[in-house]
């Protein structure tokens, strides 16, 4: 499944199988949601981004039927769910708890809502085993939650959830219990499961690297509005705003005077060239750390300015180095260690240029 074939969003003629418009929740005097619409489509593994607050759960919330708008319609299959209550909803949860029984075992724990809804016990049979060869577990169908892994539970509970074949599964921060390796492990297994079983998939998630990993569009969302909805790599690599490039990884925002062809940002120096259609007027120029090169003898290139290295951090596959340039401003440059043994000629109080090219960097005006 490749973005350029599974991209509905971008054909008109797709129909969306969730539809949030015009949403506002309101608690009292808070608006947890501002008039959001949104569409997601059939297939899709989409992500609520945000920080803590932002409105994200809720969003989630309202679509399960756990709350309900103070304003607007949630469609899901074309059908309005505002009169449809949280059971009869074709949508199942997974939340960061697990909520796994724990006096039943890994079998029963998956079986139990497809015994609760009266199905015939072949037929529970049949789909247990098809769920744990999904998450495979086979090996640990008689074993209780508390006699088997963090990483394995987070498998029965999705296993659980999607045993019903729920049109949408949502997931609450389902890997914030795992340690950050098997939450690795882990993203990159929601995305075959996903794909594997076709189900649309929602979660919220306030890491923003998770959501990179597994999802196909991301909503980035902030004190009750989105900011931008796009895929990661156009989130990463052509943000709207400052906000959501300040979130969406690591970037530096240099301020100046963009006046059509280059960014005047500092009394005394060349100005920045940046390829970019923006009107003229303040403005930011956003540059991606691992897109500027370090060195102590000054380049040829579109762009170099002159800094002096005041920190350096060393993270094993690549070693982040901040520079102070004109003004006072500190810039972050990125260099990776291809090699394991590799002579570092930059160091501490190092006089230095940093350089990147004119179509590195985006022109920023809010």
């Amino acid at each position: 499944m490749t973005e350029e074939i599974f991209a509905p969003w971008d054909d008109p003629s797709q129909t969306p199988l969730i539809r949030y418009e015009k949403i506002t929740k309101k608690f009292g005097d808070f608006t947890a949601i501002d008039n959001v619409s949104l569409d997601i489509f059939p297939g899709e593994f989409f992500a609520l981004l945000g920080p803590s607050g932002c409105g994200k759960t809720t969003l989630m919330r309202m679509l399960a039927g756990f709350e309900a708008p103070t304003n607007g319609t949630i469609s899901l299959g074309g059908q309005d769910m505002g009169t449809v209550p949280p059971n009869k909803r074709p949508v199942n949860m997974m939340f960061q708890s697990y909520a796994l029984f724990p006096h039943l075992n890994v079998w029963d724990n998956i079986a139990f809502g497809l015994r609760r809804d009266g199905l015939p016990k072949d037929q529970v049979e049949a789909r247990v085993e098809e769920m744990l060869r999904l998450v495979q577990l086979q090996k640990f169908a008689k074993r209780k939650p508390d006699a088997i892994s963090g990483g394995q539970r987070q498998r029965v509970a999705l296993a659980r959830s999607l045993a019903k074949s729920p049109k949408v599964l949502l997931l609450d921060e389902p890997l914030g219990a795992l340690d950050k390796k098997l939450r690795q492990e882990t993203q990159f297994e929601l995305v075959d499961i996903q794909e594997k079983t076709g189900t649309t998939f929602m979660i919220v998630t306030h890491d923003q690297e998770e959501a990179m990993t597994v999802s196909s569009r991301i909503a980035v969302m902030d004190e009750g509005v989105i900011k931008q909805i796009d895929t990661p790599a156009s989130l990463y690599e052509a943000p709207a705003s400052r906000y959501v490039a300040d979130f969406i990884g690591d970037v530096n925002l240099i301020p100046g005077d963009w006046r059509g062809d280059a960014l005047h940002w500092a009394d005394g120096q060349a100005p920045l060239s940046v390829q970019s259609d923006v009107e003229p007027g303040p403005a930011w120029l956003a540059l991606r750390p691992e897109k500027i090169a370090i060195a102590k003898e000054k380049p040829n290139a579109d762009n170099a300015i002159p800094g002096q290295v005041i920190d350096i951090a060393y993270l094993g596959n690549l070693s982040t180095y901040v520079v102070e340039i004109a003004g006072g401003q500190k810039v972050r440059a990125q260099a990776t260690n291809a090699r394991r043994l590799s002579r570092r000629d930059i160091t501490w109080n190092d006089s230095v240029w940093l350089s990147w090219t004119a179509t590195a960097g985006l022109v920023l005006i809010e």
